[in-house]
């Protein structure tokens, strides 16, 4: 009698003490999604360029996973924010571009994590107007921010802060899961500004990186032949279209002096702004870097060729890009360790990402907004040791479009039906085995800024089909795997007849599952800033 009834009370109660003891991994997991700005894949070095070191964002490939061939659906700043938001196409949100309003009222997966009784936070910078929603806590950058003493509106309220943005963002992210309800789950977007133009490095990185030269891309001297229109008329050079004076920190004076002029009006006023938000010690600490720089250009500047010049812009490029990369990298090390020492790194998800990728002097190129590869793609890595294993390498084709629903499914919540991503989650954990073939891919700012062309496309896993459109009716195709650098359009090429049609009809099966056409481009024209 006295067996039976201890086998008895072990049946009742041993599923219980066993949920228990596994509760850690049972509970609804906490959510850190960093995005930074404009930081592009070649730029961590777990993607293995060899340009920079990364070792702190390294850590999340080795111990989670990384993506290799993520991408965005609309490579601009503001744009891709609300994808992230929304998990919807730039023209079913309403944010096509930059100028656009975003409409806050509408749904988002803050919004419904925020139901769900998780907390939930926005840190950093967000770039679209308005007091967020679905954020019991936000303070973001006003517009691009500023590197230096930045303002933030915290709650609705701006506020000058002293300090270096990546360390103030890391800082008020720490702070507030320091500070949340430790009795309910937490997801916090923490979003740095860096490694945004204009590139201000941290004075504590300052002397390292200006000492470093780095290896030239192959076609940083692209003369665009084998292109077509876009490429060729696209102001975005290094050598043509960057400014002398906020991008190449030469100071105003000095332009002036060896006769340079502005590329765009706001070149010496960029210069001025940024640095004149240093307090007296920083203005000093800086000069003393970028002082002997100047004097060294200065000397050797009317005995430059244009070839001699692209080089010397593209270092300073370099120098100034990789060393505000260097605080974000510092802050992912310091949230880790943060979590760790809290006895939170098994049970929080850590997604590492950026609005979009960058163009790093290839094709002789900054900036974005291409569908070409270094625009297309985004860095993506993602660590939750109770689930994902460690050492993981994907090749699948997700988007910046699957964010909000990955999120979702992870905090065991429904993904509304009008969400047009998908979870890839079940990638990551090995219960997805089938997933898509092709991505789609919008842009929408022109003319305006750079000058890049407006155009729709999908890649495929070795194909790249791209329409330019409005004042242009133009094609192109490329062969990845033949033509990884995209320097052939092979559009008009009899041996890629039938691969040109077979894209044609899944372009066109693209758009009408994304619910895209024609009709809608025209929509948004008169919308564009001219």
């Amino acid at each position: 009698m006295r067996l039976y009834i201890i086998t008895f009370f072990l049946c009742i109660f041993m599923p219980w003490i066993l949920m228990a003891q596994t509760g850690k991994t049972k509970k609804h997991p906490n959510i850190v999604y960093i995005m930074s700005d404009d930081h592009g894949y070649q730029a961590i070095s777990a993607y293995g360029y060899g340009l920079n070191e990364t070792p702190n964002i390294d850590r999340l490939a080795k111990e989670g996973a990384i993506f290799t061939r993520a991408t965005v659906t609309n490579s601009l700043c503001a744009p891709s924010r609300a994808v992230l938001l929304t998990g919807k196409h730039s023209y079913i949100n309403g944010k096509i571009d930059n100028e656009a309003t975003f409409d806050w009222n509408q749904n988002n997966f803050a919004k419904i994590l925020q139901k769900n009784g998780y907390q939930t936070a926005l840190i950093g910078k967000i770039h679209m107007d308005g007091l967020p929603q679905g954020f019991d806590h936000s303070a973001v950058l006003i517009d691009q921010g500023e590197y230096y003493n930045p303002n933030f509106i915290i709650d609705g309220v701006k506020r000058q802060i002293a300090g270096y943005v990546s360390d103030l963002t890391t800082d008020m992210t720490l702070d507030w899961i320091a500070k949340r309800d430790t009795s309910k789950p937490f997801c916090v977007l923490y979003h740095q500004k860096a490694p945004h133009r204009e590139w201000l490095p941290a004075l504590r990185h300052l002397q390292k990186y200006t000492s470093k030269t780095y290896k030239e891309p192959s076609n940083l001297f692209d003369t665009y032949e084998g292109r077509g229109t876009a490429a060729k008329t696209a102001e975005m050079n290094i050598l043509k279209h960057m400014n002398w004076s906020g991008d190449n920190k030469i100071p105003p004076a000095l332009m002036d002096e060896l006769g340079i002029k502005e590329y765009l009006t706001w070149d010496k006023a960029a210069f001025n702004g940024n640095l004149g938000r240093m307090t007296t010690a920083e203005r000093a600490a800086w000069d003393s870097i970028y002082n002997p720089i100047m004097a060294d250009f200065s000397r050797k500047y009317h005995d430059m060729s244009k070839e001699e010049l692209m080089r010397w812009r593209y270092q300073r490029y370099m120098q100034d890009y990789l060393g505000t990369v260097a605080a974000v990298d510092e802050g992912v090390g310091r949230l880790l360790e943060f979590l760790k020492e809290n006895g939170l790194d098994e049970n929080t998800i850590v997604i590492y990402t950026s609005d979009q990728g960058f163009y790093l002097g290839e094709h002789g190129w900054f900036d974005k907004r291409f569908m070409y590869e270094e625009s297309l793609r985004t860095p993506l890595l993602i660590r939750y040791p109770a689930e994902i294993k460690a050492g993981q390498a994907s090749k699948a084709l997700v988007q910046n479009l699957d964010f909000a629903p990955t999120i979702l499914d992870y905090a065991g919540l429904s993904i509304p039906k009008d969400m047009q991503g998908k979870s890839f989650r079940g990638l990551l954990n090995g219960k997805e085995h089938r997933w898509r073939d092709a991505v789609y891919y919008t842009y929408y700012e022109y003319p305006s800024i750079h000058m890049v062309k407006r155009h729709y496309g999908i890649r495929t896993e070795r194909y790249k089909l791209i329409h330019f459109y409005y004042d242009k009716d133009e094609w192109e195709l490329y062969d990845l795997e033949k033509d990884p650098q995209e320097m052939q359009n092979v559009y008009d090429l009899e041996a890629y007849r039938k691969v040109r049609e077979q894209m044609h009809r899944k372009l066109d099966e693209t758009r009408a599952h994304y619910k895209d056409s024609d009709e809608n481009d025209k929509r948004f024209i008169p919308k564009a800033k001219h």
